[in-house]
C-alpha cells in the first residue's frame, strides 16, 4: 500500500511519518513544504499523478491563525485550493484521503460540545479557509476522513506547551486567557486515529467515510491548561520556580483574528468508531515534557 504523506514534517506529520514506519507493508512517500509548494496546484497535482498513491494524507495547513487576516490569498491556497485539488485527483485514482481539519470551523456561540453534524460558522480567515477545504474535498471525493481537532500539541514543531516553557525562562509571572474553552490535543492522539484508518484502509475493512471530532478528553481553558503546564515542568525538572499565572478575558488579550470562546469538541462518534476513549489530555502533555526533558 502506497501512502502519499503533505506535511511529513510538521507538529502531527512528523509522529505520524514515525508510527507508519513501524507498519509492514508500507510503502512512504513523505513530503514537505520544501518537497511540494501547497500553494501551487500544478505542484499538487504533478506529485499524485507521479506518484499514485492508494492514500493520501493531509497534515499540511495554513495554521498561522492572526497572519492569515492579512494574508487570505496563501491561506486560502494552502487550506482550500489545495484540498479541492486533491480530492479531484485522488478520486480520478479511487484513492482515499485523510486529512485534519479545525474547532475554528465553528462560531464557539455553543453551551455544549459540538458533534460532527452541527452548524459551522467560522470567526476567522483561517476558519473560513479550512471550512472551505472541508467542504470541498467532502464534494470532489466521497473517500475522505476529515479529523475534526483542536489547540494540539506534541513533541514536534511549535506549540502552547512549548511556549510556556520558552516565556518561563525570561519572567516569573504570565497574563493568559481564561475565557475561552476548548479540548487541548496531543498529537499522539491524533496519530493514533489516523493509524487506526490506515489500517482499516490496508485491510479492506468497512471505513465509515465523513467528519470526525479528534481531541483528546478533558476540557479546560488556556488558562487553566498553562497551571497544568507549569506544575508538570517543575515536577518533571524543565523548571526551577513556581510560574504565577493571571486569568484574563480575552478583551484583554485582542488579537488579528476573532477565537471562538468555546470549542469543545464531542469525540463521542470517533471513540465508538476506534473501540475506546481517547486519553486525557495531561497523559499527552506528560509525554511530550518527557519528551523536552529527554532531549535537553
Amino acid at each position: 500500500m502506497k501512502i502519499l504523506i503533505f506535511g511529513a514534517k510538521g507538529q502531527v506529520g512528523t509522529s505520524l511519518v514515525n508510527a507508519l514506519k513501524a507498519i509492514e507493508d508500507l510503502s512512504l512517500c513523505a513530503l514537505d513544504r520544501e518537497d511540494c509548494d501547497f500553494t501551487d496546484t500544478q505542484k499538487i497535482k504533478e506529485q499524485i499523478s507521479l506518484i499514485r498513491p492508494d492514500l493520501v494524507i493531509n497534515c499540511c495547513a495554513y495554521t498561522a491563525v492572526d497572519k492569515a487576516e492579512s494574508d487570505e490569498i496563501t491561506a486560502d491556497l494552502v487550506n482550500h485550493t489545495a484540498m479541492e485539488t486533491i480530492g479531484k485527483e485522488t478520486h480520478k485514482l479511487d484513492a482515499p484521503v485523510i486529512h485534519i481539519s479545525t474547532d475554528y470551523v465553528y462560531t464557539g456561540e455553543a453551551k455544549e460540545p459540538y458533534q460532527e453534524t452541527d452548524e459551522t460558522g467560522p470567526l476567522s480567515v483561517y476558519g473560513k479557509t479550512k471550512l472551505l477545504g472541508d467542504l470541498s474535498l467532502t464534494a470532489s471525493n466521497a473517500k475522505h476522513i476529515i479529523l475534526r481537532t483542536s489547540w494540539v500539541f506534541g513533541e514536534h514543531g511549535a506549540n502552547f506547551v512549548k511556549t510556556m516553557l520558552r516565556l518561563s525562562e525570561g519572567r516569573d509571572e504570565i497574563n493568559v486567557v481564561s475565557d475561552q474553552r476548548g479540548r487541548p490535543t496531543y498529537s499522539g492522539d491524533i496519530v493514533a486515529s489516523i493509524v487506526f484508518f490506515v489500517e482499516q484502509i490496508r485491510t479492506k475493512k468497512a471505513v465509515n467515510w465523513g467528519i470526525y471530532h479528534c481531541s483528546s478528553n478533558g476540557e479546560t481553558n488556556w488558562y487553566e491548561f498553562a497551571v497544568a503546564i507549569f506544575a508538570a515542568a517543575k515536577v518533571n525538572g524543565l523548571i526551577n520556580k513556581s510560574m504565577k499565572v493571571n486569568p484574563i478575558p480575552t478583551s484583554q488579550y485582542p488579537t488579528p483574528a476573532p477565537r471562538p470562546l468555546y470549542s469543545v469538541l464531542n469525540t463521542q462518534k470517533l471513540e465508538k468508531t476506534l473501540g475506546h476513549k481517547i486519553p486525557h489530555w495531561n497523559i499527552g502533555l506528560e509525554k511530550v515534557l518527557s519528551f523536552i526533558k529527554a532531549e535537553k
